[in-house]
Order: structure tokens, then sequence, then C-alpha cells
């Protein structure tokens, strides 16, 4: 067979197409790198961030025993509607229809004011520096650990949105009327798998509900003019008086009877004793066959395996579509877009 031969030209097109390709896959890579969180992000930039986060809570923590639970709520909300980006934070505007009006964070979702404190001591430190996404983060990281909870790395590089989504934020965050297989959906939609769902759940185990959104358990639970059968029934009486059948619904209570202002793994024994507050939590246990079941078990019976994976679970979420590189923009106030 005779050797085959190459034209000068071909030679040529050749290495240019090598080329081209070589430029396109390290274009990539420098993108996928540039799109990477990093646990490091604010070394050089802002490195006393996490404690500046931490004071303020703690302070905080002395006049509103509920706002640990409160900050972590923001942001799972947060990152539920178009990715963790602060979305949630932003206030109506000419141009906004802010997520603080939609029916899961309308007179229910607090916080904010505490993250506007941080932004302030963080702006203070480091100016320009740290997005409201990352703050959020941090600030969820802290509430935990600060209540006896896990703490873990905060992976960081987050830039916050131009815009909220308020539709997305009625149909995107679970909410505790919904059935198992739709909270499941919900969860998948993002990333997050059974483990991430009941783990993530786990952080009722601090903080408070109002009787709106579990009264119907009590009276009349699907139309049956009679309270969910799951609810143990002392618990049950219990509830029935924080909550009268016409109350007005904004009664508040501890979403873990027992502990309710530490992080630890009582949600999960709650849930075998069928004390779990929300429909959507008791569920977790109370589904036959659910896949669920097994691992309520495992961090009713191992608090260090429930504090494992809801750290991991809680960078799991932290890493749900968030705006990096040039993407978005670092806000000098949490409440607006820059320059509105």
């Amino acid at each position: 067979m005779a050797p085959i031969s190459f034209s000068s030209s071909s030679s040529s097109s050749s290495s240019s197409s090598f080329i081209l390709a070589a430029t396109i896959c390290l274009a990539f890579i420098l993108h996928q790198a540039q799109a990477q969180l990093s646990a490091t992000f604010y070394a050089t930039t802002c490195p006393n961030v996490s404690t500046i986060v931490s004071n303020v809570i703690q302070q905080a923590l002395q006049s509103d025993t509920r706002i640990a639970a409160s900050l972590i709520r923001l942001h799972f909300h947060d990152c539920f509607v178009n990715g963790c980006d602060a979305s949630v934070l932003l206030n109506d505007s000419s141009s906004i229809q802010s997520e603080k009006n939609a029916v899961p964070n309308f007179n229910s979702a607090r916080g904010f004011d505490v993250v506007d404190n941080i932004k302030t001591a963080v702006e203070n430190a480091c100016p320009g520096v740290v997005s409201c996404a990352d703050i959020l983060a941090l600030a969820a990281e802290s509430s935990v650990s600060l209540s006896g909870g896990p703490s873990w790395n905060v992976l960081l590089g987050r830039r916050d949105s131009l815009t909220a989504n308020q539709s997305g934020a009625n149909t995107s965050i679970p909410t505790p009327f919904e059935s198992l297989s739709n909270i499941t959906s919900k969860f998948s939609a993002v990333g997050l798998n059974t483990t991430d769902l009941v783990a993530l759940s786990g952080a009722h185990t601090f903080g408070r509900a109002q009787c709106r959104f579990f009264s119907g358990r009590l009276y009349n639970f699907s139309g049956t003019g009679n309270p969910d059968p799951t609810l143990n029934t002392s618990y049950l009486a219990t509830l029935q008086q924080i909550c009268p059948q016409n109350g007005s619904g904004t009664a508040l209570t501890n979403l873990d009877p027992a502990t309710p202002n530490g992080f630890d793994n009582n949600y999960f024994t709650n849930l075998q004793n069928s004390q779990g507050l929300l429909q959507t939590d008791q569920e977790l246990f109370s589904t036959s066959g659910a896949a669920t079941v097994s691992i309520v078990n495992n961090f009713a019976s191992s608090q260090t395996a429930f504090f494992q994976s809801f750290a991991q679970s809680m960078i799991n979420m932290g890493n749900i579509s968030p705006l990096t590189g040039s993407s978005g923009e670092i806000r000098s106030d949490c409440k607006k877009v820059n320059g509105s």
C-alpha cells in the first residue's frame, strides 16, 4: 500500500483545527473552574467574613430565639427559586415583583433585617466584595452551628441576581400541604435526592410555625371532618389548644416540642412518635413503603449520621444554579439591585 501523503494546505488546516479545538477546550475548562464555588473564595479579599456573620447572628439571638431557624429558611427559599442568588431578598420595584409576597413567604419569611445588619457589617470590613447570596449561605451555617448543630465549610463565590421570580416562588418552593411525591419531585427538579429531602427537613428541629400551616390536620384533614389519623392523640389535643378551630391562624407553635431552639435529631424521633407538626414532616415516616422511612429511622438512631448528612445536603443545596464569574452582581444593598 502506498504511503498516505498530506499536502501542505491540508496539514495547515489540521493544525488550525487542532489549535481551535484546544482553545475551545481550554475556554471550557476555565469556564468550569470559574463556575466552581470554593470555601476559600474570600481568603484574601474578606478573610473574616464568617466571623462577621456569626457575630451579628449571635447578637440577634439574644433578643430573638427564632432567628436562627428563620435565616436558614431564607436560604432554603432562595435556592429553590432560580438557584441560590439572593433573589428572595429583593423588594418590589418598578421592574421587580418581590418573592417576599409569594404565598410561601408572605407574612412568614423573616430575618431580612438581620441580613441587612450582616451586609452592613460586611460592607464596613470589605466593601463591594461579598454577595448577599453568600451571606445567606454563611448565615445558614452559623445559625445551625450556634444552635448546637454541625458546622461545615461553606462554599462561596455566588453572585446576586438582577431580578426576582415571584411566580417561581409560588410553584417551586415546597409547601406544608403537599404530598410526599410532590415534595420529592420538587427536590429532584433542583438536583436533590431523597436523602437530601429527609436531611434538610431535619431543619424543622428548631423554629416555629404558624397555625395556618397545619390547622387542617387538627380538625378537617383532607375534607374528612376528622383530624389527621397520623397525629399522636395527646399531641393533637395540645395543638388544638394552641390553634382553636376559629382562631386567627397566626399563633406560633414549636416545630419541635422537646427542644425548640436547639439543633439536634429530636425531629426524627418526633416523627417516630407521630409528633411531626407539618403534614410534610409526618409523611416522611408515615407514608407506607416510602424510601424516606429508613432514612428517618437512621437519623433518629444516630445524631452523628444526621449531622453528617445535613451538612452535605446543605452544601448540595447551596450548589443549586449559583451565579458566578461575571453573571449577576455584588449588591451593595441586599434589598435592591445596584443603581435602582
